[in-house]
């Protein structure tokens, strides 16, 4: 299987860190932005985190482990969705990096999403990921 290139997004943000980690970390805020999904966690390193929710009439419940948590600094995961049509083995998890840095207007949030296994799993997320950082500028510079 060929290995797909990693996703990189980079989004400048007008608020502070501490705006853009809440709303990474809260679910209450994810749901707004995350096309309706629930998301379950103790938002610690080691933790489980779930995301349920229903997408084109079907019930789904992803899942994954927080791999890093720093506040306001950088939020790691890896997530399996049973959508991927991949069985639930640690080589079909995908991995979610969030890094904040400062800058002078706010700060920026650099995103990086590795092990892609499919070509449709990397073009899914290559597109949506754009979709939620817009919906998230939104939801934090009005």
């Amino acid at each position: 299987m060929e290995k797909l290139p990693i996703i990189k997004k980079e989004v400048n943000f007008n608020v502070p860190k501490s705006k853009v980690w809440e709303a990474l970390t809260q679910p209450e805020k994810i749901k707004e932005y995350l096309f309706g999904t629930s998301v379950i966690s103790e938002w610690k390193t080691g933790s489980t985190i779930v995301f349920t929710g229903s997408w084109e009439g079907k019930e789904y419940r992803d899942k994954g482990t927080i791999l890093k948590f720093e506040p306001e600094e950088t939020f790691q995961y890896d997530y399996w969705s049973n959508f991927s049509g991949l069985p639930d083995v640690p080589e079909n998890y995908i991995i979610l990096t969030f890094k904040l840095e400062d800058n002078e207007d706010g700060c920026n949030l650099i995103f990086t999403q590795e092990n892609s296994i499919t070509k449709m799993q990397y073009e899914h997320s290559e597109a949506n990921w754009d979709s939620v950082f817009e919906k998230i500028k939104e939801l934090l510079e009005g």
